[in-house]
């Protein structure tokens, strides 16, 4: 799926749960910058190689495009969720993108406006290797905690988001050999800070 499709149907979504948004619940979008560290224990040799030649680790750089939607508040004020976001990230040529939905928990358990939250999302990673055109589609997974600060009404900063997550990248043992190399999933952390957009 290519990246206009994927932030066509971000914006849908977030636009139909919007007139739903002001009786029910509350709707939050975002667009912040990325940071994550790919990691894996086998370094990758070839075309394929995901992180670079016999490189077990690369930093990426890119965005995060999402909203979010709080449909449940307990008595005790924690609020329950659905977030939806895509990633767009490279480095050395290289290229993640990724659609996640997840299910999110928040709360303000302080006095001054800090919101904590976590939540955890499952979606799909596409990968494309530095030297190749080759792209491979895989099940993503990550579990993020941060924590949004209320600058205005309608306006969070949000502080810090980390994020730690698992994805099965393109490598010479998914492409390539087949199989006969085995590269296993690599790890994903990640951070991220901007602003929050609250309808």
């Amino acid at each position: 799926m290519k990246l206009r499709t994927l932030v066509a149907v971000v914006v849908l979504a977030v636009a139909t749960v919007s007139a739903h948004a002001q009786s029910q619940g509350k709707i939050g979008v975002y667009m912040n910058p990325v940071a994550i560290r790919i990691s894996n224990v086998t370094p990758d040799v070839g075309p394929y190689a995901f992180l670079g030649q016999n490189s077990t680790s690369q930093v990426f750089y890119g965005y995060s495009l999402g909203g979010f939607y709080d449909f449940y508040r307990t008595a005790g004020g924690i609020v329950v969720g659905a977030d939806m976001r895509l990633s767009d990230l490279h480095a050395n040529n290289a290229m993640l993108r990724s659609f996640l939905v997840g299910m999110r928990v928040s709360g303000q358990p302080f006095k001054r406006p800090i919101k904590p939250y976590a939540q955890i999302s499952f979606g799909v990673g596409t990968t494309k290797a530095p030297v190749s055109t080759v792209h491979i589609s895989k099940g993503d997974f990550a579990l993020y905690g941060g924590v949004d600060y209320t600058l205005a009404r309608h306006v969070d900063f949000r502080v810090f988001e980390l994020g730690y997550g698992s994805l099965t990248t393109i490598s010479s043992a998914t492409v390539g050999n087949g199989g006969i190399l085995n590269v296993p999933a690599s790890t994903q952390i990640s951070f991220s800070s901007g602003l929050v957009f609250r309808f």
